[in-house]
């Protein structure tokens, strides 16, 4: 790991419609909140490729909207997490990774994958998808090179494009026990901190971090303080400090107030953007 980590702070997506006229000011066309949101957030989760395989247009475009600096990461597609449940997902798995992310360039952080409630743990099944996400770029464009022409065409230029990297979001009890944490850490994927009353652990298995607060955890919270804020701040920190980079992103139970957090603790972090 390096000196110094660098941290970003965000949302999941940016197409929200109360959000307008609270964060994004009134009267902003919608084509034009990617951008605004990219001026006052250091990184957005792509969650349209649960759903479907984006094109390498819409990915370039998306980049294009972005500060320097900014990134992307990109959610992993329901068709092997939820509909193959991590099972027989070599091809799928070749396909996403060859329809367009690549086009992101420097935008490209890292791929998040939500597994299922109702997903238990299994290790063998678990191990072997594991060992199928490519570590770098090397090995994505290998497996990139197995997808199915008559479902995608290949996109292969990896121009720009950093650190290939994975976040996995286990969400079943089963998932708890110290085997699952050393298989992550043997492939050095980030288990999602989810800061929930069931799930408040804080656990490190990469060298990096990757956090979707859905929080915080106590059971009489109504949202984020800024005490919770300033909690966290100093917790990234000391992660940033000993070389991890960090995404943190507020999601779900508050999203309402999503953005205002992620700048509160962008701000308490001391990360200064120019609309500040």
């Amino acid at each position: 790991m390096s000196a110094s980590g660098t941290i970003r702070t965000g949302t999941a997506g940016w197409v929200f419609e109360p959000w307008r006229g609270t964060f994004f000011p009134k009267g902003l066309v919608q084509k034009k909140e990617l951008a605004y949101a990219a001026s006052r957030l250091t990184s957005i989760e792509i969650n349209a490729t649960f759903r479907a395989n984006q094109k390498p247009a819409s990915f370039a475009r998306w980049a294009g909207e972005t500060p320097e600096g900014f990134q992307f990461s990109v959610k992993g597609p329901q068709l092997v997490t939820h509909i193959r449940r991590l099972k027989n997902c070599a091809e799928p798995l070749a396909n996403f990774f060859a329809s367009g992310p690549l086009a992101l360039g420097d935008r490209l952080g890292p791929f998040i994958w939500q597994l299922p409630p109702n997903l238990a743990f299994d290790a063998d099944s678990f191990a072997a998808f594991l060992a199928l996400l490519p570590p770098d770029i090397e090995s994505y464009l290998a497996l990139a090179r197995q997808a199915d022409p008559a479902r995608v065409e290949p996109f292969l230029d990896a121009s720009g494009v950093g650190s290939i990297r994975h976040a996995i979001e286990p969400r079943h009890p089963s998932f708890e026990g110290p085997e699952v944490n050393q298989l992550l850490a043997s492939h050095n994927i980030a288990r999602v901190i989810s800061d929930t009353v069931d799930n408040p652990v804080r656990a490190l298995t990469a060298n990096f971090a990757y956090c979707r607060l859905q929080g915080p955890a106590r059971a009489d919270a109504q949202g984020y303080t800024q005490a919770d804020i300033a909690d966290w701040a100093e917790t990234i920190a000391r992660w940033r400090d000993q070389g991890r980079d960090v995404y943190a992103y507020f999601v779900h139970e508050d999203k309402l107030h999503a953005p205002a957090n992620a700048i509160a603790l962008r701000q308490a972090l001391g990360i200064s953007l120019p609309g500040d």
